[in-house]
């Protein structure tokens, strides 16, 4: 789909056909989800979709994860007019912070940091990424919001896969990503349908 294409369509979701598949092989995430924030109707209209759930929620502050959850948690934050958190990759904030160790989707050991003067005792707090896959890296950024005495108000991703990670998630907070039910199994199995639309501009029928 051209990123340039106006497109009439209300059909939630329709901006995942954006996003393009990995074509650098092993090492990669399996899809590059950033190529649907290029669309202006699509980033509005993902950002609207992800915000929906939470209309009637009571949300204080507006958390993203480094990096790629800086995009989306600072654009929902502008949406809510709510202050914006920057969760970052150790070794970056200068202040006084406190880590939370964790493993990411490709199963590697990290950590994570958080400032300590932002949130107090009860603050109500989304949490932002862009996506999530194992659970890991959103579960650590819950674990740092707790431990500063916030409330998790809620997770919300373009998507949270039902992986092990992922469907705890699910169960104990609440949560908006943007694939519709039906789409999930595609997402699970880490294929799109939308995918063969890229593969055939390459060549490869």
């Amino acid at each position: 789909m051209d990123l340039r294409h106006a497109v009439a369509s209300q059909e939630r979701g329709w901006y995942l056909k954006l996003m393009a598949p990995n074509v650098k092989g092993p090492g990669y995430a399996w899809l590059d989800p950033s190529r649907l924030y290029c669309h202006p109707q699509a980033l509005q209209d993902c950002i609207e979709d992800l915000v929906q759930p939470f209309q009637d929620e009571a949300i204080d502050l507006v958390a993203g994860i480094d990096a790629m959850g800086f995009i989306l948690g600072a654009a929902i934050a502008n949406f809510l007019q709510k202050g914006f958190l920057a969760i970052r990759k150790a070794g970056h904030l200068c202040v006084e912070s406190v880590s939370q160790p964790y493993r990411d989707y490709s199963a590697r050991d990290k950590l994570m940091e958080m400032r300590t003067d932002a949130i107090v005792p009860g603050l109500r707090v989304l949490l932002v990424d862009q996506w999530v896959e194992t659970g890991g890296t959103m579960r650590a950024a819950v674990q740092l919001v707790e431990k500063q005495g916030g409330v998790v108000a809620g997770v919300a991703a373009v998507c949270i896969e039902d992986s092990e990670g992922g469907s705890w998630l699910k169960k104990h907070y609440k949560w908006a990503h943007c694939v519709p039910p039906h789409l999930m199994p595609q997402f699970n199995a880490h294929y799109l349908d939308s995918f063969r639309a890229f593969d055939a501009k390459r060549g490869l029928q």
